[in-house]
């Protein structure tokens, strides 16, 4: 099943992310216990991640390769617009094709660390939405975007990004996978108006991150422009370095959102999982999405 269909009405699609570790020892733990203990609960699909400035591209594509000749799994794979040329985006996506991937994750991606602004590459991409169209002319790809219920750090006006996101969804993407978030009511305002203002019918996949400590989050927050509600924030703080408690508050807040979300009618779930299991574990299973051992 691709992408496309695994959110279909009726059905709760989970998907989960990964990254490339940094060394050979993380990625001999990645493939010998992350990979299998996730693939143990059944996601529909999995994407990997590569690091700003296209820096872990090669490993991002060797790692979704892999997992797909040794467990036949749904991989998707991530492309950005940043320092990816035309033809090294023709090339990445032959070598995952033959790998009987369809599935891309399009990005327009974050700049190299130190870059203040984003540039594109010579004979690039500045816009995420011209990376669909042009994924779109390569070959029967399916193709997620991501969408940001808050709207993108960059842009001055949510509104106006979420027209840039509508844009993606008009040049060829299925689905959208949101940025992290922890106001439900984001994700409402987010959905609603894509919907019923922008007229967008693919699926809207809110995108999960289970917290694991207080510092750890604040920091993502800060990297993609959530916000961590400041109930959130006083509760992780009043754990001081009890990173056991912190963990499990993030997932049984975790597992009361997506309880909420699936209420409201959420077309499934997808997890940042960051190389870890417990967690995105422990939620599946409180929600009953996956048999306890």
């Amino acid at each position: 099943m691709r992408i496309s269909q695994v959110h279909a009405p009726g059905l709760l699609g989970i998907s989960f992310e990964l990254f490339p570790p940094k060394d050979a020892e993380g990625e001999a733990k990645l493939f010998a216990e992350t990979v299998p203990a996730l693939l143990e609960l059944e996601p529909d699909f999995m994407t990997c991640t590569y690091g700003a400035g296209g820096s872990t591209r090669e490993k991002t594509i060797d790692i979704i390769t892999r997992i797909k000749r040794e467990h036949g799994a749904e991989m998707a794979c991530h492309l950005t617009c940043v320092g990816t040329s035309r033809q090294l985006i023709r090339e990445c996506l032959e070598r995952v094709s033959a790998e009987g991937i369809r599935s891309v994750v399009a990005l327009r991606g974050d700049p190299p660390k130190g870059d203040a602004s984003f540039a594109p590459a010579a004979d690039g991409f500045r816009y995420a939405r011209d990376l669909v169209a042009f994924i779109r002319q390569q070959g029967d790809f399916d193709i997620a975007v991501a969408g940001y219920p808050e709207g993108h750090p960059e842009c001055p006006d949510k509104h106006l990004d979420w027209e840039y996101c509508r844009q993606k969804v008009e040049a060829g993407a299925k689905l959208i996978i949101t940025q992290l978030f922890y106001d439900l009511n984001d994700y409402y305002e987010f959905d609603d108006y894509m919907k019923n203002k922008l007229g967008v019918t693919v699926p809207i996949v809110p995108g999960i991150l289970p917290i694991i400590s207080g510092p750890q989050i604040e920091r993502f927050c800060g990297l993609c422009g959530a916000k961590l509600p400041a109930a959130i924030r006083e509760r992780l703080a009043s754990f001081g370095e009890d990173r056991a408690a912190s963990r499990a508050y993030g997932v049984e807040l975790a597992t009361r959102m997506c309880e909420e979300l699936i209420r409201y009618g959420a077309p499934g779930f997808h997890f940042y999982t960051l190389n870890r299991v417990e967690s995105t574990r422990e939620v599946l299973q409180n929600l009953r999405l996956a048999v306890r051992p």
